[in-house]
């Protein structure tokens, strides 16, 4: 048997391929970049004979229907959960429809589909066995049920998709689901859909694997044995869901857009920046954040080509406007390939920084973000002459914040800025710096010219000894 584990940071998203000694493989839960499947298995030389998926993911645009029908696999897909969370597209793609203990076999292993409902109705989990050594199972693909340290939300269809009330109904069926996996062996490997940094728990686990005895033993979800005790603990502390997942659900149930539409990403004319701007296209200047606020286009949003270019343009960016990029004529394709994952597809091409550079040499305003120290950022507090915008989460908030600050995490600002005091500048903070120069630059786009970014963050501000309170107003001693 082969077992790879195929992991995009960006989502912190895994996939995987199993592949059988007579050359027969399985992907479960591809993302959109197909080739790379296609790829591995080319270099391992097996073929893909089944695509599979654990259930109508939030996170990212699926390519399960694209690559089954690129390479001429079996596409298997959930028939489990009530009529409204059914695959639109299954019939018309020809999809097996698999249900609670339904097996099918690649080559020598078994592969049984177990319904897990919790984090969705229709999850289900794959219990694998390798026939050619035992009839026992030897892991199981837990998709968004089980994670390494932590469980599957299950507030989504109600704080994403906005079905008022069926979190709690969720969280039960997710503590049922809980009691079914205690009875598989503990020797079972347990092989994830996410790791640390996915929103789809609340603290997932870095490492890439597990078992079912190991779970069962630190996992907190397996060692509260009370139903009502599960459902609050669950459901406490969860963040808002970004954006974008509610996005996603919609078109992966319903099917997304052929790869064969989407176009590789083409240069724009210099001159064509302010035109495309005005007639209401979103620019998104991708360079990193010190040379964004050293001088940039009036009007664009910097959110940096780093791992948390995907998680900020679902939380930011609008799906019913198209996108143009400002990136290095290198990355531009990377970018764009990213931007897809997530079901931007209105993409009308990409300037080279060189735009900015034409841009000063016309003689034309470029706007800056200005940066501020600890120091006069304390001195400027002390003398009411700011108010200060900390983005981070409010558990981030509540553990310490720079006293008298103003709490409205980096997802919520567009629509809270009316909360925001017009009258004297902003100084905007998060933890390291990084989103709060996001921050800076959708709060310009908005109008405001006022703008500080405190780039050592809370961070800074803490080592170099500030002032800091916790959400009881208590005074907290520094620490380096």
């Amino acid at each position: 048997m082969i077992l790879r584990r195929i992991y995009d940071d960006s989502l912190a998203q895994a996939s995987y391929l199993v592949g059988s000694s007579n050359g027969d493989a399985l992907i479960l839960d591809p993302n959109r970049d197909v080739n790379q499947y296609i790829e591995l298995a080319e270099k391992l030389g097996l073929r893909i004979v089944a695509v599979a998926e654990t259930h109508i993911h939030a996170d990212f645009v699926s390519r399960a229907s694209d690559l089954a029908a690129l390479t001429g696999a079996a596409l298997m897909l959930s028939n489990a959960g009530p009529p409204e969370w059914k695959y639109a597209f299954a019939e018309q793609a020809g999809a097996t429809l698999l249900h609670d203990d339904d097996v099918f076999e690649i080559g020598e292993l078994s592969i049984r589909a177990i319904h897990t409902p919790g984090h969705t109705p229709e999850h289900i989990a794959f219990l694998l066995s390798d026939t050619a050594t035992t009839d026992q199972p030897m892991g199981i693909f837990t998709g968004d049920f089980v994670f390494v340290g932590d469980v599957g939300r299950p507030d989504l269809l109600e704080t994403a998709v906005g079905i008022a009330g069926s979190k709690d109904e969720s969280a039960r069926q997710l503590y049922a689901s809980l009691q079914r996996f205690r009875t598989l062996p503990e020797y079972v490997q347990v092989w994830p859909g996410h790791g640390a940094g996915s929103a789809c728990g609340k603290a997932l686990g870095n490492v890439p694997q597990t078992t079912v005895g190991y779970e069962r033993r630190f996992n907190w979800a397996f060692a509260v044995r009370e139903e009502d005790e599960f459902v609050r603990r669950v459901l406490d502390g969860l963040g808002e869901p970004p954006r974008y997942f509610a996005r996603m659900k919609h078109v992966n149930q319903q099917g997304p857009a052929p790869l064969a539409s989407l176009s590789r990403p083409q240069e724009l004319a210099p001159d064509s920046i302010c035109d495309v701007l005005a007639a209401g296209t979103v620019v998104v200047d991708t360079r990193p954040a010190h040379a964004y606020g050293a001088g940039h286009f009036p009007g664009t949003l910097n959110i940096p080509a780093g791992p948390a270019l995907v998680t900020w343009a679902g939380a930011l960016l609008p799906y019913d406007q198209p996108l143009a990029v400002i990136s290095e004529s290198e990355h531009a394709e990377s970018i764009t390939t990213r931007l897809h994952l997530i079901g931007f597809d209105d993409i009308d091409g990409y300037w080279t920084p060189e735009v900015l550079r034409a841009w000063k040499t016309r003689g034309r305003t470029r706007e800056t973000v200005q940066k501020v120290d600890p120091s006069s950022l304390r001195q400027m507090i002390g003398q009411d002459a700011v108010t200060v915008l900390d983005v981070r989460e409010p558990t981030e908030y509540q553990a310490g914040h720079i006293p008298g600050s103003v709490n409205i995490p980096l997802a919520q600002i567009e629509r809270r800025i009316g909360e925001l005091p017009a009258s004297r500048p902003l100084a905007v903070h998060c933890q390291g710096g990084t989103r709060s120069a996001i921050a800076a630059s959708l709060l310009q786009r908005q109008g405001r010219t006022d703008i500080l970014d405190l780039s050592a963050g809370f961070r800074g501000w803490h080592a170099e000894g500030e002032p800091v309170e916790d959400d009881a107003r208590t005074p907290i001693s520094a620490r380096g």
